[in-house]
């Protein structure tokens, strides 16, 4: 049986051998990793592969969304994984639909359904807490964060781009004045009274002690967190890391009081641009919907009996909480009900890896030289996936690196996860399909455009509607005007 070390070390090594092209400049530029692992379970052993790769830490702000579906809006490594591991899912159904072997799908019972083989599953890695709700953690000497920790004093600044924010701390405080404060705040913010998934959205942050991670192979047992809260009693967190996610509107504000206090726990939060609003709903939020959803999107979901999930969520060695990963990525959405055959609330097990990306921030301060200017994040995001034509895709500001203003809104341009070239592959599927095995969902009325594409998948459609209905209300969606394309 893998360990997450051996999901963290397979990802690792894989971003090691992709070309230079994208990659962190050493010392002075860090960014996030997100993979995808397939696994087949064979008689006598595991086979594991990497299948989607992505990296980047950016997103684009409402007015650069673009109505031809040409640009990345959200360019943070996990999106990226995840879009990436949907290219390579459309290219296996390709080759299934088209009489060849598929290593992921074989006939489902339905006439025009495919399934996933039954030895396969789908194992998600990220090298950091995602942002949002998973990040707000409590702070207990462990190195900084993407979304650096900030005070009442900078917090007009908080959700900017710039990690070096971390490094202004005001760390130097007399020993008495910390523990007044923490005596005042453990008396106004101490709510330990049940299980993470009974905390209400807007509620305080649960504190918890976050112990260095021993066993990477299972998350936290019962006895182990009644002594955590226990711990918190006596001992309460000076603070907590901070993400720089705005709450949407609607949604219980932060109230931004120092220390614990600072943040709403539990709430839906959108992206920080580049001095302006974005759409982009946080990776929390969006890896929460994925336990429902699943994680192949809705154009997927015409030829599929039901979703696909993660069996598992591994992150890498960096701040974490098991229990607040808990709250953000699979309680928020727990008790939806009413969800049409093939969804199903599905949470992924949660661990966690002892072994640190080398371009993460901590270690890029650590090997960051003065000469060398300030630590920044990378501007690009690279994504790779296992497809047999151009499987590497290297990004900058929504579209591929090196493009002029000029080429911008040319084919040219586009990145091969963008939304138009993956449905323009999709719709290569369908042609590929014999009329008799088309899905009825794409015989039913005539599709044009990728909004009408989108829903026509009544299933997921249905399900998505009671997951909002039930869960995510107040979620973000992109006006319909910048999804019909062809």
């Amino acid at each position: 049986m893998w360990s997450a070390d051996t999901i963290a070390k397979l990802c690792y090594d894989h971003f090691r051998n992709l070309p230079k092209r994208g990659k962190p400049e050493l010392g002075r530029e860090w960014t996030l990793l997100a993979a995808v692992v397939e696994v087949h379970q064979k008689p006598k052993e595991e086979e594991m592969k990497v299948v989607s790769l992505g990296t980047g830490t950016k997103c684009i702000g409402r007015a650069a969304m673009s109505p031809k579906g040409d640009i990345l809006n959200d360019s943070h490594a996990e999106v990226i994984a995840r879009r990436g591991c949907v290219r390579y899912l459309i290219e296996q159904l390709r080759l299934a639909v088209s009489g060849e072997t598929s290593s992921v799908f074989c006939p489902a019972e339905e006439t025009g359904k495919w399934k996933v083989h039954p030895e396969v599953s789908f194992v998600f890695f990220t090298s950091h807490t995602p942002c949002g709700d998973a990040s707000i953690i409590p702070m207990m000497d462990s190195p900084s964060q993407p979304c650096p920790p900030v005070r009442k004093e900078d917090s007009e600044g908080e959700g900017s781009d710039a990690p070096e924010t971390a490094l202004k701390r005001r760390a130097e405080r007399q020993e008495d004045q910390v523990n007044k404060r923490l005596r005042a705040e453990g008396e106004r913010c101490h709510d330990l009274g049940g299980p993470v998934k009974e905390m209400k959205a807007g509620s305080p942050p649960q504190l918890e002690i976050v112990h260095p991670v021993e066993d990477s192979s299972r998350p936290l047992d019962t006895e182990s967190h009644a002594r955590q809260v226990e711990d918190a009693r006596e001992h309460p967190a000076p603070d907590i890391h901070r993400t720089g996610a705005k709450c949407v509107p609607g949604e219980t504000s932060d109230p931004k009081e120092p220390g614990i206090c600072y943040h709403s726990t539990g709430v839906l939060r959108v992206k920080p641009g580049r001095g302006e609003p974005t759409l982009s709903l946080s990776c929390s939020d969006k890896m929460a919907r994925w336990a429902i959803l699943g994680f192949q999107g809705a154009l997927l979901s015409h030829y599929l009996p039901g979703a696909i999930y993660f069996t598992t969520v591994i992150t890498g060695k960096c701040p974490y909480s098991q229990l607040t990963m808990q709250r953000a990525l699979c309680d928020r959405c727990s008790q939806v009900t009413g969800l049409p055959a093939g969804f199903s609330v599905h949470p992924p097990e949660l661990l966690q890896s002892r072994l640190e990306f080398s371009h993460s921030l901590a270690q890029t301060q650590h090997s960051h030289q003065s000469s060398q200017g300030r630590v920044s994040p990378c501007g690009a995001a690279i994504s790779w996936c296992a497809v047999s034509n151009q499987p590497l895709d290297v990004t900058a500001n929504g579209y591929k690196q090196g493009m002029t203003k000029k080429d911008v809104g040319t084919p040219q341009a586009r990145s091969r996860i963008s939304k138009v070239e993956l449905f323009h592959t999709f719709q290569t599927v369908v042609t590929a399909t014999p009329n008799a095995q088309l899905p009825a969902s794409l015989r039913e009325r005539e599709l044009q455009t990728y909004w009408d594409y989108k829903q026509a998948a009544g299933a997921y459609q249905q399900a998505w509607l009671q997951l909002r209905e039930q869960a995510l209300p107040l979620w973000l969606r992109s006006p319909r005007e910048l999804l019909q394309f062809h």
